[in-house]
């Protein structure tokens, strides 16, 4: 006779802020929603833009969209955890939901750039797991920016003129993965995310579980 499954020990912890970095077109995006669609611990913390809302794209999904002026009153109450400039548009992370749910234990992903990943990094440190996903050649990042065919060509070399400035401040970040094999560079980003989650001073329930082990008297 096979002996009763039990269920596994849950163990209560601070959720974690997933940083994910990396020039346009390196792959970012694509690892986000992968990882999303398959680990339903993460939410995705949607940022506010000021940029034009592209064809893809759905409000409240993707990112909440905002006038200039909507973007400055946010940031001006301190009602945006970080917020940054990116190719002439502005970007920020809202405060309270992320707050929320790091405080029951649910892990947000934050699909952002350099600028923004310094400013969570220097308000909430403990908590921050960031990622940098590099191209593995600058013509196979041009070529995925072509192939995404939704933005103009001036767009494209703005963003291809900005990507080695970007590409800069790889060192800033925790983990750093080469994005030539989409398969490969995911399965990386899933290694993290497990290890990080098993991290002592993530996981404030063990302090119990170690107590009540301790004081249990073994049947004999």
């Amino acid at each position: 006779m096979s002996p009763a499954k039990t269920s596994p020990i849950q163990i209560a912890r601070r959720g974690l802020m997933l940083v994910i970095s990396s020039p346009s077109g390196a792959g970012k995006s694509t690892i986000a929603r992968t990882l999303l669609e398959t680990d339903k611990q993460i939410g995705l913390s949607v940022s506010v833009t000021t940029r034009q809302r592209r064809p893809s794209e759905v409000e409240g999904v993707h990112y909440h969209f905002k006038t200039v002026r909507e973007f400055e009153r946010l940031r001006d109450s301190d009602s945006l955890l970080e917020s940054a400039e990116v190719h002439g548009n502005f970007y920020g992370t809202p405060r309270e939901p992320v707050e929320q749910a790091m405080s029951e234990g649910r892990d947000m992903l934050f699909d952002i750039d350099w600028q923004g990943a310094q400013q969570l990094q220097q308000k909430m440190q403990a908590d921050v797991v960031s990622i940098f996903v590099l191209p593995p050649t600058m013509t196979e990042l041009q070529s995925r920016l072509h192939r995404r065919a939704e933005d103009s060509e001036e767009v494209i070399q703005t963003r291809l003129a900005n990507s080695r400035a970007e590409i800069a401040h790889w060192r800033e970040y925790d983990y750093v993965i080469i994005n030539d094999d989409l398969n490969a560079a995911f399965d990386a980003v899933q290694s993290i995310v497990k290890a990080e989650r098993l991290r002592r001073d993530r996981r404030h329930g063990m302090f119990d579980f170690v107590r009540e082990l301790l004081e249990e008297t073994p049947v004999l």
